[in-house]
């Protein structure tokens, strides 16, 4: 039986661990998963529950090295400190934990930068890239505002290492501040609160000011080989409301193939992408599983499971989706095991 172990994860791990104890090959599997809440939702799929401390890069490298030793764990799926533990991956292996994280840590950092990724990427004429720029002072939150402005796009900002929505805003002056406030909450402000906000501090993180995109927006689930061939793609469009359309978009597997081809990324990513005037643009690439990846995994391809497969060094073949699925959710409530 293989010890698989989830550290700081999103609360979608736990359909993760379900879907990897739940294999279609009967492969026996222990679940462990850590959080420094020890509540939260992540863990209630672990056979084994633990609170994990709050550290710094090194310190949090040598607290993970020391939980693979104690419980023997063979699978590693990091998402917390993934950079600082890629960088010690050799250290890892040789007690015997393999680990689901790239090995190109220069790609890897690029990846989880959106700015370093977007001007690596650039050249190789691969995806269009957004209009964007990248500011630290509200001076310059300004100047990247006209000129989006005067090219003719909406606005809107994220901070260059924000993950998931945190941190995106989209920057307009033609709300009815009375509607919003009695409506649902919305991402939006106006330039004017933007500059407010942002002049209460000389200088703030790099924050990306970029060319709002108003058409659809796809995350291309992918599964790749541990050397990087790309095993399936399947683009989930996200639809009205809670609605997800798993869809079959010729441009959009053609755009995985391409990136598989350059970067060779192993296990689950995703690619964000989203349209405008009927062209594709590049949000983000994220390294790891998607938050949405159970919802992709209704396509008939268990991602979580085949990564660990393939990372264990057993073949698994190039994958078939079903497209054309239509899926939504309803919130189930569950009795919390909070152990001992």
């Amino acid at each position: 039986m293989k010890k698989v172990w989830f550290n700081r994860w999103f609360s979608v791990a736990y359909h993760y661990m379900n879907s990897i104890r739940n294999n279609e090959d009967g492969a026996k599997f222990k679940m462990y998963a850590t959080h420094p809440d020890r509540s939260h939702m992540a863990l209630q799929a672990a056979d084994f529950a633990d609170t994990e401390p709050v550290l710094g890069d090194d310190d949090y490298v040598e607290y993970a090295l020391n939980f693979c030793k104690q419980h023997g764990i063979d699978v590693f799926i990091p998402r917390l400190h993934m950079y600082a533990i890629a960088k010690h991956i050799d250290e890892f292996e040789k007690i015997g934990t393999r680990v689901t994280v790239c090995r190109d840590l220069e790609l890897l950092e690029n990846l989880m930068e959106k700015q370093k990724f977007y001007e690596s990427i650039r050249p190789k004429g691969i995806v269009a890239i957004p209009d964007y720029h990248v500011v630290n002072t509200a001076e310059e939150f300004l100047g990247a505002h006209d000129a989006l402005t005067a090219a003719g796009h909406g606005v809107c900002m994220k901070p260059t290492n924000g993950e998931g929505g945190n941190g995106f805003r989209i920057v307009s002056n033609k709300r009815n501040a009375l509607t919003d406030m009695f409506g649902p909450v919305m991402p939006y402000l106006t330039k004017e609160q933007v500059v407010q906000n942002l002049s209460s501090v000389e200088r703030f993180e790099d924050l990306m000011v970029m060319e709002l995109l108003n058409g659809h927006e796809y995350s291309i689930d992918c599964l790749a080989s541990a050397s990087g061939e790309l095993l399936a793609a399947v683009p989930r469009r996200k639809a009205d409301g809670r609605l997800r359309l798993l869809e079959e978009v010729p441009e959009l597997i053609e755009l995985a193939n391409q990136v598989a081809a350059t970067y060779r990324i192993p296990y689950n990513y995703n690619i964000q992408v989203k349209y405008n005037q009927g062209v594709p643009k590049l949000l983000e690439i994220n390294p790891r599983m998607s938050g949405g990846l159970h919802v992709t995994c209704l396509s008939g391809i268990n991602f979580p499971y085949l990564a660990v497969k393939s990372l264990l060094g057993e073949h698994v073949e190039v994958q078939k989706p079903t497209f054309g699925l239509l899926a939504s959710h309803i919130e189930q409530y569950v009795i919390m095991n909070l152990g001992e």
